[in-house]
Parts: C-alpha cells; structure tokens; sequence
C-alpha cells in the first residue's frame, strides 16, 4: 500500500500528466475517494470496488480529510492495496479528489463517495459506453437508498429559478410525472432509462481522463457541495455530453459524512448553489445579479427549512 501526509499549503495543478500517452494505461481505472467521519461506512465501500475490470487492474485512492477517527489504522490493515493519503486539516471535497487525480494512473476516473456499495456490473457497463461513445464526458448509474428507492438526486438539470421554486414548495413532489413541476430532478422521466441530463451526482461521477485532461478538474473554491454540479456544467459547455444510465444500479447509504454535521451541511448546500449560479451566470459580477441570487437562495432556504419542519425534519433538504 501506498500511504502519505500532506498538509493543506499543496497547490494542486487541475491538468495533471499531459504528456502521457492516453493509448497505454496498466490501470483501466482510478477510484477517488474522499473521506470524512466516513469509518463506519468504508469497509462497505471498498470491499465493494472491483479490483480488476475487463482484464485491466484497478487502482484505488483513498484521501482522508482530517476527521480524527482511526480510519488511517482501519484501511492500511485491512485495504493495504488502496493507496492512503492523509491530510493534516480538512481541505475539502474538491481540493482532496484534486489530489487523488494528480497521482491516479488510470484511463478513467471515478469520483466515488464512500456511503455507496458498488457492484462491477454496474462499473463494466459504465465503462464500456465511455469506450464506445467517446462523446460521453460523465456518467453515473441510477444510485439507490437502502429502502429500495432512487436516490433523486443523481440525475438533475440545472435547475432554473423555477425549478427551485416548485422543489423547495414541494410543488415536484406532488406532480412528479409533470414535467412543468419536475425538472429538478427530471422525475418525469422513466428511472431505468437512459438519457443526457444536466448533472449527476457527486457520489459516483465517472469520466474519461483525456475529457477531465480537456475540461479541468474540480474547481476548489467549492468546498465540499456544488463541486459536481459546477463540474457537470463545465463537461457540457465543453461540448461533452453528461449522462444518466438507469439500466445498472448501485447503492447510495445518503448522507452518511454530513449528516454528522447537520445544520451547517443544509446551510452549506445552499450556499454553495448559489455561489454556482453567481460564477456560471453572472459573468460580469453584477452587483444587481448578485443581489437577486441573494434574495432567491434565501427565500429558498427558508421556504425548505419551513417545509422540513411541518413535516418533523431536523434539517432543510434541497438536493
């Protein structure tokens, strides 16, 4: 196993290895993933990851964020194939799979939670359509709950004015086969198709290096949300198309780093959405732009928070 330290001073270069001969990988694949406050869930989560695809090896990057729970001890005993890197603070989703990436040696790269079990079924089907449909920049699985139910949230657009507004009235889930209502989380569209849509989901976004080598990296001005979506959006002003296959399956156990921290994660949430929309939709840093994403991210902050408590929620839930 491959184990480091590193502090939070590291500056990360978002196009690593631009020489490399994207026709010879060892790897097929490089495995991301990011943890915090996440010992209770990893062992399920790497037991999971596939150590060999399609005749190729697979490689797995683990980069702790700090969260102080032994899991350093818990994964060099029983993962000593994962390559360990340990941070000194908690530098956040983006800068931490930023630093993974910059090691990673494979031909593709998934950017994994660790709440999720995965299955190589759902990984080869994957795969074989970023081989064969090279104009797929992103693709994700349809994520499932522990209930059996789909996790909304790994296909989504992005989302209009509107489409907030009829999420946080709770207007989509009333009318969740309109399409008028629904294009949050595109609920109007059959769940076990497959299709192009807005974004994906952070828990499991899969993408080919010579597109991440094209578009960049994360962008670590977002900390720990709105990274996926900011990431999607780039892909698709790229040209690349972002993709939903809903015919293949894994499982998504929500929540499970952030739930620890609960209040301030709801808040971080919208935030950080609307930090999104400031960078993608106010290019001229309007004053006036700024003011009315302002008002809007508040209003609908508190509209879901008001929602979340008629109906016993500790918590907003946006996404």
């Amino acid at each position: 196993m491959s184990s480091s330290k590193i502090g939070s001073a590291l500056t990360i270069n978002p196009l690593p290895n631009q020489g490399m001969n994207l026709l010879q990988f060892e790897v097929i694949l490089s495995v991301i993933i990011v943890t915090y406050r996440s010992r209770g869930e990893i062992e399920a989560c790497l037991d999971s990851v596939p150590r060999n695809l399609l005749g190729r090896s697979v490689e797995v990057i683990v980069v702790e964020n700090a969260s102080g729970d032994s899991i350093g001890e818990l994964i060099r005993s029983r993962f000593p194939w994962v390559k360990f890197v340990e941070s000194s603070s908690n530098i956040g989703f983006s800068k931490a799979n930023n630093m993974a990436y910059e090691i990673s040696r494979g031909e593709y790269l998934l950017f994994l939670n660790p709440d999720t079990i995965s299955n190589a079924e759902a990984y080869i089907h994957c795969l074989e359509r970023l081989r064969v449909e090279p104009a797929i920049g992103i693709i994700s699985p349809k994520l499932v709950l522990l209930d059996g139910a789909m996790d909304l949230a790994c296909r989504r657009s992005i989302p209009t004015i509107w489409d907030g507004f009829c999420r946080a009235s709770g207007l989509s889930a009333m009318f969740p086969s309109v399409r008028l209502f629904s294009k949050y989380n595109l609920t109007y569209l059959p769940e076990n198709d497959t299709y192009d849509v807005g974004s994906v989901n952070g828990a499991f976004m899969l993408s080919p290096r010579r597109a991440l080598l094209r578009v960049g990296a994360f962008d670590e001005q977002f900390f720990m949300y709105g990274d996926d979506l900011d990431l999607n959006y780039r892909f698709r002003k790229a040209g690349y198309r972002v993709v939903y296959d809903g015919r293949v399956s894994l499982v998504h156990i929500k929540g499970a780093s952030s739930s620890k921290v609960s209040e301030r994660m709801s808040a971080e949430v919208f935030n950080a959405t609307r930090q999104f929309y400031l960078k993608h939709f106010n290019p001229h840093d309007s004053h006036l732009v700024r003011l009315k994403y302002w008002f809007l991210f508040s209003a609908w902050k508190h509209l879901a928070a008001l929602k979340a408590r008629l109906k016993g929620y500790r918590r907003a839930q946006p996404l």
